[in-house]
């Protein structure tokens, strides 16, 4: 693995210059506008890039986003990489290994996901304080690289606590609706049935999903700090669940976006609210 995110840093390195971002950024599903505001300098398609894994959703475009935004230098991965697309937990976070390796000094993460919590309700964002991991498998399985990360990674603290603190911060001095809570990770690509909903937020959980904790995982082997945050697109604590259809998440998600944009933006801007 070591060798396939040398080879692929080196090609990224080839054709971005001298560029060095200091900030890694994942952009969830139906959560790509936030590109509109990097000042592009390079894009390069996954399809191109040696060893690059490939998204298999028709509404994530698969490009690697070279600029800056709000002055800093970034990477932006306009479409992530989902367990249940058949992918490998490693060839999931490998795009995280290499942003590392390009210099990244921290690691910015969004996604849609729906809200377990009663007072969390539809079109609202949450920051990610704390993770459950109900996706079965994990990135670090297997032989260690300790050029990584340590063999036995802490996680007392996957999220970093100063920027819980300044997007939330930053949420209130612009009348943003945004909590904090406990995300679920699970396979999908079936979403959940009432009772397990229920069980979801039994364990503890105020949201669910399909994504972010591999790579998060991934982030605090390598020593990243990491920043995550939530697209509530729909609700699974209602007696009587309606159905969910994609569109209808890609359409809260859209709605949503702006809000979330402008936290990220000034995240990692270095503002304060």
């Amino acid at each position: 693995m070591l060798e396939s995110i040398q080879h692929t840093t080196a090609y990224i390195k080839s054709r971005i210059g001298d560029f060095e971002p200091e900030a890694g950024i994942i952009l969830g599903t139906g959560l790509g506008g936030l590109v509109n505001e990097i000042e592009v300098e390079k894009q390069l398609m996954y399809a191109n890039i040696p060893d690059f894994p490939i998204s298999t959703l028709e509404f994530h475009s698969g490009k690697l986003i070279f600029g800056k935004l709000a002055g800093v230098k970034v990477v932006a991965m306009q479409g992530r990489l989902h367990y249940y697309e058949g992918y490998t937990m490693k060839q999931i976070t490998f795009p995280v290994r290499v942003m590392k390796m390009l210099g990244i000094k921290s690691l910015y993460v969004s996604n849609a996901s729906g809200s377990l919590n009663p007072e969390f309700k539809k079109g609202g964002l949450m920051v990610i304080e704390d993770h459950i991991n109900l996706q079965g498998d994990n990135p670090l399985l297997g032989r260690n690289e300790e050029e990584l990360g340590p063999r036995f990674p802490d996680m007392s603290e996957p999220y970093q606590r100063d920027l819980i603190v300044r997007a939330l911060d930053i949420a209130r001095a612009n009348n943003i609706t945004c909590h904090k809570g406990v995300y679920v990770a699970v396979t999908g690509p079936n979403l959940e049935t009432k009772a397990e909903y229920k069980f979801l937020r039994t364990i503890g959980g105020d949201a669910v999903g399909m994504s972010t904790v591999p790579e998060v995982i991934v982030a605090n082997h390598m020593g990243l700090p990491v920043f995550a945050i939530s697209v509530l697109t729909d609700e699974g604590f209602n007696e009587v669940l309606k159905p969910v259809s994609l569109e209808e998440i890609l359409e809260v998600a859209r709605a949503a976006e702006p809000k979330m944009t402008m936290i990220l933006k000034e995240l990692i801007a270095g503002k304060d609210a």
